[in-house]
């Protein structure tokens, strides 16, 4: 996948372009829709596939207190975003100037001019321009004189539900991490570096992993069941987010104790996997009742983590092919 950061990087349009375009945060399953059928009309008219996003999110420019915590790093954006098989990634900054560009520039200028649309893929709701002035019939008028077709997705849900960015922060915010994989379609993730801690773990007998992350979006304290990724290896572990009643602790600490692992962990980057939340964060009387609600922890976890899989983004997404045919 080809990844252009500055739209002024395209030189001329790109060949006949099938493009989506949108936020695309979480990269959920109503994204995957959309980027299955981008895909499926590329290889269709002999095309080429383009994703056209914004860096940062938009509100993070023109409303920062009402911006939302963002369901995964640019890094893990443009990851999940490749393994859909999409050929071109637009990574557009996005500034105050690109804000108040019309609706009707922005479509004739950029899509049309620059990425040389040839047919347009977007949501049942989608809006953009100067004071999201632009939608579906604007689209569609300029596509009938400008040479582009447009196909818009109705909602998509699963039980009444739509898929959304928007569902997913409140599952996570909510702890549900065991069932937003039915939105996402994967195990919610995030990578951190091992830092050094208080050692507290290890005077209580379960030595942790203390963890620094840029993930914005985390779930609420409390302890977790988690899957471990050190390099290609794949562990059991328990998880405590939150600030270690117990020791009247400053701060917001994320700690993984990894089953049946003995090393040194520092400076070593860690994916972690959310698969069942456990219980709340709370205060014990002492350290020998923390111990033994640790290990009860334990075994909880390793009844649940014993018959869990995870499921990561290469697993799941298909390079746009239906279940059933033969895999590119």
């Amino acid at each position: 996948m080809k990844i252009v950061r500055d739209i002024d990087e395209l030189r001329s349009p790109i060949k006949n372009a099938v493009v989506t375009i949108g936020n695309f945060d979480g990269i959920h399953l109503g994204h995957r829709e959309i980027f299955r059928r981008v895909v499926s009309r590329s290889r269709q008219t002999g095309g080429t596939s383009v994703v056209y996003t914004f860096v940062p999110h938009p509100l993070k420019i023109l409303a920062p207190d009402r911006a939302p915590a963002l369901i995964n790093t640019y890094a893990e954006k443009e990851l999940l975003i490749e393994a859909s098989c999409i050929d071109v990634l637009i990574c557009a900054p996005f500034t105050r100037e690109l804000a108040d560009l019309p609706a009707h520039r922005f479509v004739r200028e950029l899509l049309v001019d620059k990425v040389g649309v040839t047919h347009l893929v977007v949501g049942y709701d989608y809006l953009f321009g100067k004071g999201r002035s632009g939608d579906i019939h604007l689209l569609r008028r300029m596509g009938e004189y400008l040479g582009f077709s447009v196909e818009v997705l109705e909602p998509i849900a699963t039980g009444g539900e739509v898929y959304s960015s928007t569902r997913v922060r409140e599952m996570i915010r909510q702890g549900s991490v065991a069932e937003v994989v039915q939105v996402l379609g994967r195990h919610y993730t995030f990578e951190g570096r091992v830092v050094h801690g208080f050692g507290r773990g290890s005077q209580l007998g379960f030595p942790t992993a203390n963890l620094k992350t840029d993930k914005e979006l985390m779930p609420p304290a409390g302890v977790y069941a988690v899957k471990v990724k050190r390099g290609d290896r794949l562990y059991d572990g328990v998880m405590n987010l939150g600030q270690n009643p117990t020791f009247g602790a400053a701060g917001y600490f994320i700690e993984a104790h990894i089953l049946d692992f003995s090393g040194d962990l520092y400076g070593n980057d860690l994916r972690v996997y959310f698969v069942e939340r456990l219980r709340e964060e709370k205060r014990f009387a002492g350290p020998q009742a923390l111990r033994e609600a640790i290990q009860e922890d334990i075994r909880k976890a390793r009844q649940i983590l014993s018959a869990s899989k995870i499921v990561e983004y290469q697993e799941y997404l298909d390079c746009g092919k239906r279940a059933g045919e033969e895999q590119a």
